[in-house]
């Protein structure tokens, strides 16, 4: 989860209300921008390295964080041992060694970027939550009157110490090409061949592949008002049935992260400032504070947590024909409707670039050519070559 993208979001959405909601217009001018470091860690109970994320933040008109390279990362512990994160760049930094976060046993952050100034974090505890139950699919009509599927997790914590719950999900499934062609076209390598174009085996677009997303917002559930500790058929996706990642096969990885109180609260904070809902509460836009502070400077503003979680998941599977057996598909990503253009026109080549620049793929021929079209359907690359969207290797998870 990218904090400081969650921090603009709501910053800019509440400046663009105070702009437009005055009587004359101003010039909004932004000075003084001050570029934060932004801590991302969440350390579990799964053994395997750990990961520590660094970026800065960063103004309206870039393109996006930046990440926070050669810095010196380590985490330790009340057990005595010192963990080491190394550089993997993007700003993602890996210890050099498995480990997993043990009970009773607290842990602590210390970063010290390139131009040598330190953080850290407060010393955060470690307690053994609860594991998911289940994770179930079931097509619904949910509250707004859209039909889909809704991805549901099940999980009971009989001695109510967890209470609260994060969640993150890893969707993978399988795309079909609709309009593959096992021909291709390629320019003709012929000297002085001009604009033409040939036919040869298709050996580069790719028909069946099984694209990979991640969530993108802050999933929260917690049952601290609740007579027991249960998540109960608790949401943390709905697809609508015209999308098209569930028109074959599709599978959900759901991660469960059960929180300290602390942890929550941030997380929930985070999540109110950056939607737009939070404009017509009583929350002030501000500095969000975490765990993590500068050690040089108490006056200089860190972003982010520092969390110790116990984290548990579960992947399930389901078939579009699971639960709309015999109903038409879902569209397609793009509506791929076949074009023939001319192989060239007045102002140059037009169908050579095209397939040269992999913008459009070969769809079959056009044996009814009409006057200013070419002999050649083409349709745009995604509609026949999924690779575009993800990659045509199956995963090792994937079970049919």
């Amino acid at each position: 989860m990218n904090f400081e993208t969650k921090l603009k979001k709501g910053v800019f959405i509440i400046a663009s209300m105070l702009f437009y909601g005055c009587i004359e217009p101003f010039e909004a001018t932004f000075v003084d921008f001050e570029s934060a470091l932004v801590i991302e860690a969440t350390i579990t109970n799964e053994l395997k390295q750990q990961q520590v994320v660094l970026s800065r933040t960063y103004e309206f008109e870039a393109d996006g964080p930046t990440a926070e390279s050669n810095a010196n990362v380590s985490v330790s512990d009340t057990s005595g041992n010192t963990y080491i994160f190394e550089d993997m760049g993007n700003g993602v930094y890996l210890s050099n060694q498995d480990f997993a976060a043990q009970s009773g046993v607290s842990y602590q952050l210390s970063v010290t970027t390139q131009n040598g100034r330190s953080y850290g974090s407060s010393s955060v505890p470690f307690a053994q939550g609860t594991s998911i139950d289940q994770v179930s699919a079931e097509r619904i009509t949910n509250d707004d009157g859209i039909n889909g599927m809704a991805i549901r997790v099940n999980s009971f914590d009989p001695n109510g110490s967890s209470k609260n719950y994060r969640y993150e999900y890893e969707e993978t499934y399988r795309v079909i090409a609709p309009s593959w062609d096992p021909t291709m076209l390629i320019g003709d390598p012929a000297p002085d061949s001009g604009c033409n174009v040939i036919k040869v085996n298709n050996e580069i677009n790719e028909q069946i592949c099984y694209p990979t997303d991640v969530s993108n917002s802050i999933i929260l559930t917690s049952t601290d008002d609740l007579e027991e500790d249960r998540v109960s058929n608790f949401m943390v996706r709905f697809i609508p049935r015209d999308n098209y990642i569930i028109s074959h096969r599709y599978s959900i990885l759901v991660r469960q992260f059960v929180q300290s109180n602390e942890a929550f609260i941030f997380f929930e904070r985070l999540n109110e400032l950056s939607s737009s809902e939070s404009l017509f509460s009583q929350i002030q836009p501000g500095f969000l504070q975490g765990n993590v502070f500068s050690q040089d400077n108490e006056e200089e503003r860190v972003l982010g947590f520092f969390d110790v979680s116990t984290v548990s998941e579960q992947r399930i599977f389901f078939d579009y024909d699971d639960f709309y057996p015999g109903e038409p598909l879902p569209p397609y990503v793009e509506s791929c409707v076949p074009s023939a253009p001319p192989i060239a026109s007045i102002g140059g080549c037009i169908v050579r670039p095209i397939i040269e620049i992999r913008a459009g793929v070969y769809a079959g021929d056009n044996d009814d050519m009409q006057v200013g079209e070419g002999p050649f359907f083409i349709v745009s690359r995604v509609c026949g070559d999924c690779s575009v969207l993800g990659t045509s290797e199956v995963p090792d998870f994937w079970i049919e």
